[in-house]
């Protein structure tokens, strides 16, 4: 609880077993009131794990629905709850729960909605293991984005977010799609609704426990990136109407 306001993290799993209890034990619990877990129909023992942890909401998806289908269930659950405030968590602690502290005070203070933890200021993202590539396909896709979105974010594909509830009441996220771009098309969203969004410097890991997409899958998620972008610039300019349309999945 953090002035009153019930504190969610919601942790959207898959293959997690081996990086699970590394994060939970690192979440602040005088802040955090509960723990969600979403597990999408993961191979391994994550739901073992979570149970063995003493996580007492678990989602277990009988069929894979891919990251934004696994987000929708979280953000589902975590408002059933009562959630005032809802962080997202990767619990392959690609990302430190040490911040959720900082997260949490500036939603809870009013301060803003929104906040993202970006791998891009204080150059977290190369000094974590950021492949070159992905790197430099990061930083041209989000030039591009604010260029046309009117925005001026350091990183538009971090998994690291914390919502007040009216941002998750306001956005109608189950017409975003099930696969990764799903991100994407939320912060789409999210400006559209007139809401502002936080960043803080986030240091970030890559190693073979971290869950990340190939390259082929990278490509498809980058051209779904600019056909959210380009259709918000069009909407933003009065060419066209906004709407984001559920689109079918691709699996993991």
């Amino acid at each position: 609880m953090y002035l009153g306001q019930k504190v969610i993290v919601v942790l959207p799993a898959y293959r997690a077993a081996l990086t699970l209890k590394q994060t939970y034990d690192e979440i602040p619990f005088d802040l955090v009131d509960e723990v969600v877990l979403v597990d999408d129909k993961s191979p391994d023992n994550t739901v073992e794990v979570a149970r063995q942890l003493g996580i007492k909401h678990i989602v277990v998806h009988d069929v894979n629905k891919g990251y934004g289908g696994n987000q929708k269930s979280c953000y589902d659950k975590a408002r059933e709850l009562g959630a005032d405030i809802v962080v997202m968590l990767h619990p392959d602690y690609q990302y430190t729960p040490k911040l959720l502290a900082s997260m949490i005070t500036l939603i809870g203070n009013g301060v803003y909605p929104v906040v993202f933890g970006s791998r891009i200021l204080g150059g977290g993202a190369l000094k974590g293991g950021m492949p070159m590539y992905k790197y430099i396909a990061n930083r041209a896709l989000t030039l591009t984005q604010n260029l046309l979105m009117g925005e001026k974010l350091s990183e538009y594909h971090t998994g690291y977010r914390a919502f007040h509830r009216t941002v998750l009441d306001a956005c109608p996220y189950h017409t975003c799609s099930d696969d990764f771009v799903f991100d994407n098309q939320m912060i789409g969203q999210i400006f559209w609704k007139g809401f502002e969004i936080a960043e803080i410097t986030c240091p970030t890991k890559y190693f073979d426990e971290a869950s990340s997409i190939n390259f082929s899958r990278s490509m498809t998620y980058g051209f779904g990136v600019l056909n959210v972008s380009f259709r918000y610039f069009l909407a933003r300019t009065g060419l066209m109407g906004w709407a984001l349309l559920g689109q079918r999945k691709s699996s993991r």
